[in-house]
C-alpha cells in the first residue's frame, strides 16, 4: 500500500499516476449511494450474526485528489472492524480530479453516502443509534464535517434536509481546520488541491471554507475522537492538537490520543501498534465491546 506521504510528494513533483479502478473487498457488498456518477458507492460489510449491529462509516483520504488512493486504503481497517463486530460502510466519493469533484461534489457525495445508511438500514441489520464515522487523513476532516453538516446555513451550497447525525466521530491523522493547512506555494497535497475543494482561495470564498472546514462549524455536538501518531510528517499533532482545543473552547466532548511511534498510514493497518488505540476508541463510541 502507498503510503499518503510519498504519494503526495509524487504530486507535488507532478509524477502521480492514476491508479485503475480497485476490485471490491472481499466479503463486502458494493452498492451505489448515488446515480450520477460511477465513483458514487460503498461498500458494506456485516459482522456475522443476526444483528442490528452498530455502524461505522468509514472515509479514506488521499489529499482529497484522485491520483492518490481510494477506498482500498481503508478496506482492512473496515474488515477489522467488521470483525470485531461493527458493521462497516466503506465509502467512494468524487474527489479534486474527477469530474464533478471538488466544491460542492466532493462534500456533497459525502453528505449523500452517510445518509445513504438510512436506505441500507431498510435492508440489512443495522442500528443507527450507533454510528460512528471513522476518517483517515483527508478523510478525518470529511468525518468531521459529517457530523457538522447539522449546523450549514440553509443557503449552502452543501445544505442537505434532516442529515444523519452520528454518534461520534474517530478521526485519524486528519485536520479539522483547512486554514491550518494553507500556506504559501501549497501545502502536501499540492499547489491549488484546496482551492479546488473549496472553490477558490479563502479570499475570493470565505463562506466555502466556513461550510467546509469543522473549525468554523464548532460545536459539532457530538463525541469527537482525534488520534495521531507523534512520527506523523503528513499531518503533525500540533494541527490536531489545535483542532482539539477550538472544539473543547466551544463545549464539544473531545478526546486526543497520541500514539507513540505512530506514523501515519499505521493508523489504518490493523496489527500495527496504532491498531489498538482505534479499535478500542471506535468501539467505545458507538458502545460496543469487544
Amino acid at each position: 500500500m502507498r503510503r499518503l506521504a510519498a504519494a503526495a510528494l509524487l504530486l507535488v513533483t507532478g509524477c502521480a499516476v492514476v491508479p485503475p479502478p480497485p476490485p471490491p473487498a472481499i466479503d463486502a457488498q458494493r452498492i451505489a449511494y448515488a446515480n450520477a456518477d460511477p465513483l458514487q458507492f460503498g461498500e458494506l460489510s456485516l459482522p456475522a450474526g443476526d444483528g442490528p449491529f452498530p455502524l461505522a462509516i468509514v472515509i479514506h483520504g488521499g489529499c482529497w485528489r484522485a491520483d492518490v488512493v481510494s477506498l482500498r486504503s481503508t478496506a482492512r481497517l473496515a474488515s477489522a472492524l467488521r470483525d470485531a463486530g461493527v458493521a462497516t460502510w466503506n465509502i467512494e466519493y468524487r474527489r479534486v480530479g474527477d469530474a464533478g469533484g471538488g466544491w460542492p461534489g466532493t462534500f456533497r457525495d459525502v453528505a449523500a453516502a452517510n445518509d445513504f445508511a438510512r436506505t441500507l438500514a431498510r435492508t440489512h441489520p443495522l442500528d443507527l443509534s450507533r454510528v460512528v464515522v471513522v476518517g483517515h487523513s483527508a478523510g478525518a476532516h470529511l468525518a468531521l464535517w459529517s457530523a457538522a453538516r447539522p449546523r450549514l446555513p440553509s443557503e449552502s451550497d452543501l445544505h442537505t434536509e434532516s442529515p444523519l447525525r452520528p454518534s461520534g466521530v474517530v478521526a485519524l491523522a486528519g485536520p479539522g481546520d483547512l486554514r491550518s493547512l494553507a500556506a504559501p506555494g501549497g501545502s502536501i497535497c499540492g499547489r491549488g488541491t484546496l482551492e479546488t475543494l473549496l472553490g477558490g482561495t479563502f479570499e475570493a470564498v470565505p463562506e466555502h471554507w466556513a461550510q467546509g472546514s469543522p473549525a468554523a462549524l464548532l460545536p459539532l455536538g457530538v463525541p469527537q475522537t482525534l488520534i495521531v501518531g507523534t512520527r506523523d510528517r503528513v499531518i503533525p499533532s500540533r494541527i490536531v492538537e489545535a483542532y482539539e482545543q477550538a472544539a473543547l473552547a466551544a463545549g464539544d466532548r473531545v478526546k486526543l490520543v497520541e500514539v507513540t511511534g505512530a506514523d501515519h498510514m499505521q493508523l489504518v493497518e490493523p496489527g500495527s501498534q496504532a491498531w489498538p488505540a482505534v479499535l478500542e476508541n471506535v468501539l467505545a463510541l458507538v458502545g460496543a465491546s469487544h
